[in-house]
């Protein structure tokens, strides 16, 4: 018997002063069977740092063709592809073929050394790769329960998470922009 993914509800608080985007999103995220709590996490900060109308999460890790998030135009075409994680570089490129913008988010302690090894082959393809503080990551996922608000202040290369489990900050850095 297959093992269920396990759901998690937040309601967030979106201010992006780097944006001027401001919101109300209520989330429902399956935790797949073989995904840390901590990429999950990645997952909706990604989520919050290109929050708009149109971006959904896709069905992630159970369908290998389609990235975390993204965000289709009505004749299906797609116009933003995010990838959570570290991505082998033949997926990134067929990305970049895919959509018009791809964004990635590496994550965790190991993404140091993949963007060591892929650094050279990613440099050519149109992708924006960003990496996100892996401690603050895991710290922000030790808080996590399955109904949460959230209330998410993004400035600078900052993201301020508060919830009723205390406040985090989680920071990224950009490692190749293409826009």
């Amino acid at each position: 018997m297959a093992l269920k993914p396990t759901i998690y509800k937040f309601r967030i608080a979106l201010s992006d002063t780097n944006r001027d985007y401001y919101d109300s999103l209520s989330c429902t995220i399956a935790l797949h069977p073989s995904e840390t709590v901590t990429r999950m996490m990645a997952r909706v900060m990604a989520f919050c740092l290109n929050a708009s109308p149109e971006l959904v999460f896709t069905k992630g890790l159970s369908t290998i063709e389609e990235p975390d998030l993204w965000h289709k135009n009505l004749d299906d075409t797609i116009e933003e592809w995010i990838e959570v994680g570290e991505p082998a570089v033949d997926r990134v490129k067929k990305a970049t073929r895919l959509a018009k913008k791809v964004q990635i988010y590496a994550f965790n302690s190991k993404s140091d050394v993949w963007w060591n090894q892929s650094k050279s082959k990613l440099a050519s393809l149109s992708a924006t790769i960003h990496q996100f503080d892996a401690n603050s990551i895991e710290t922000l996922a030790q808080t996590v329960q399955r109904g949460m608000d959230l209330s998410v202040m993004i400035t600078g290369n900052s993201l301020f998470v508060d919830s009723s489990e205390g406040s985090h900050e989680v920071t990224w850095e950009t490692l190749q922009r293409h826009d």
